[in-house]
This record gives C-alpha cells, sequence and structure tokens, in this order.
C-alpha cells in the first residue's frame, strides 16, 4: 500500500510539473506570435487552460492580453503539443470580454 501511494504522489507532483510548464510554454509561443505580427506592446497578463490540456494535442484556452491600459480576454485553440511537438499553430477562436481604460490627466 506504501508503494502505491508513493506512486500516485510521484505522478502527482510530475503531472502538477507539465501542468505548469505547459503554461509557461503557451504563453512564450503565444507572445512570439504577436511579436512576430509587430504586436509586440502586447502583454499577457493571465493564460488560463483546462486540467487535461496538457495531455491532449488540442486546446482551448483563454488569454487575458493588456494593450495601453486596455484589456481582452481571448479564445485560443493551440492546435499540436508545445512540449512534444514541433509544429504548434495557435488560431484566433473569438473575443470573450473587452475593457477599456481611460485616463484624464498627465
Amino acid at each position: 500500500m506504501g508503494k502505491l501511494l508513493s506512486l500516485i504522489v510521484i505522478v502527482a507532483l510530475g503531472y502538477t510539473g507539465i501542468y505548469f510548464y505547459y503554461g509557461v510554454v503557451v504563453e512564450r509561443e503565444i507572445q512570439e506570435q504577436l511579436d512576430d505580427r509587430g504586436l509586440s506592446a502586447v502583454s499577457i497578463d493571465n493564460v488560463e487552460y483546462d486540467v487535461l490540456a496538457p495531455v491532449s494535442t488540442s486546446a482551448d484556452i483563454a488569454v487575458t492580453v493588456t494593450y495601453r491600459g486596455s484589456q481582452a480576454t481571448l479564445d485560443l485553440t493551440v492546435q499540436g503539443h508545445p512540449l512534444f511537438s514541433d509544429e504548434v499553430t495557435v488560431e484566433f477562436d473569438g473575443l470573450q470580454a473587452l475593457r477599456l481604460g481611460i485616463s484624464f490627466g498627465q
């Protein structure tokens, strides 16, 4: 019973590491796509994805981006696996929310 519990803990720790590293790789891939299109002023604030996204080759993610005080939440689809595949495509799926910031001052 102790060996099974140890195995479960090791697998859970490994999956947790892959889950967080997946987010880092997806964020880097999206930032590269933005930079390639001349949108380097757009910054990525948050990347949200499903718990099972790191084990699938297609995942729906939500990305919150900021540009000059305005925020938008975008729905994106990642085709391919950013950790284990050479070919990864990021496709725009839709706009969830748009928050505009207006500043009066110097």
